[in-house]
């Protein structure tokens, strides 16, 4: 049995349809979950009930941590701590492998040209504090013999069928599509890497179910040096046949626009990442595994065969 908790996302339906090659024993958990696969097992309830996470993890080999909180520091600050702990104790107790879908929110802002799972730990945000703290939870179980866990990071994803969860998606895809101008935060001049779901699903799966992945952290597969922002739109335009046009939203207008829209105002604080290079290295899972990552191209491609050519 390989259990997902926070089933439904886009993380979590794709790690379940790679889980397949792996078990014929899939749980999903959630507070609605839907089958990804016709023998999926389904498990309702509230991950923030320690008697749900109890029963969601009894039987299991492997867990797999995929939830998504609202984008709220304050909700993060208070659901994540006790989640990890909650998990942390349910593994311990039914002797479960766990593997936890992260972002790299952690890492010095500072050393973001080349991020890898050596970069320095030093967050910046209180979002990114909040990562910190978990992690750094789940690791020390880790080191004390406790807990046979892995991390698994990302960079902010975009990929096919997603809906108000890729910041990509929402200001670049979309408006592109409808014949609107991309909104692009910071400066469209610097570098930025976005993980391909399909990827992230398939890989997280495989490093699940590979021994020697465990305890230890990993970067999930994304393509090496990335578009910088203006490629991204241009690159999207072209696919697309539209023009590309943009609009650079600088830190002061994400503030006003926060006023009056809470996930402009939680997005202020990570401004940081669009106002320099973000590149997300994973030459790491590259060099174990020999698999490349998908291509902008192709990702910006196979996204828009998926949802835009049909409508």
């Amino acid at each position: 049995m390989q259990t997902i908790l926070g089933a439904g996302g886009p993380i979590g339906t794709e790690l379940a349809k790679a889980l397949t090659v792996y078990t014929g024993n899939i749980r999903l958990v959630s507070r609605n979950p839907k089958r990804v696969n016709p023998e999926d097992e389904l498990l309702a309830g509230d991950l923030l009930d320690y008697a749900v996470v109890d029963e969601a993890v009894k039987g299991s080999e492997v867990v797999y941590l995929t939830i998504g909180f609202p984008y709220d520091h304050k909700v993060w600050e208070r659901n994540w701590p006790k989640l990890i702990s909650d998990v942390i104790k349910a593994c311990k107790e039914h002797d479960c492998k766990l593997v936890f879908f992260d972002n790299a929110y952690m890492y010095d802002k500072d050393k973001l040209d080349c991020i890898t799972e050596s970069t320095p730990v030093n967050p910046s945000s209180k979002k990114g504090q909040v990562r910190a703290r978990i992690a750094e939870m789940i690791m020390q179980e880790v080191w004390t013999g406790k807990l046979t866990a892995l991390i698994a990071r990302s960079a902010d994803f975009y990929g096919p069928g997603i809906e108000n969860n890729s910041l990509l998606i929402e200001t670049v895809f979309k408006p592109i599509y409808k014949g609107k101008k991309a909104i692009w935060l910071g400066s469209a001049k610097y570098k930025h890497s976005f993980t391909y779901t399909p990827d992230a699903g398939k890989a997280t799966a495989l490093l699940g179910n590979t021994e020697d992945a465990y305890n230890q952290v990993w970067h999930l597969p994304t393509a090496p040096n990335p578009f910088t922002g203006k490629q991204w739109i241009n690159e999207i335009a072209r696919q697309m046949d539209r023009k590309p046009g943009y609009l650079s939203v600088p830190k002061w207008m994400v503030w006003f626009m926060g006023l009056f829209m809470p996930i402009m105002r939680e997005t202020v604080e990570m401004m940081y990442q669009y106002n320099r290079d973000f590149v997300f290295d994973s030459s790491k899972f590259r060099e174990r595994f020999g698999w490349q990552a998908t291509s902008c191209k192709q990702a910006i491609r196979e996204i828009i065969k998926a949802d835009y050519q049909k409508k």
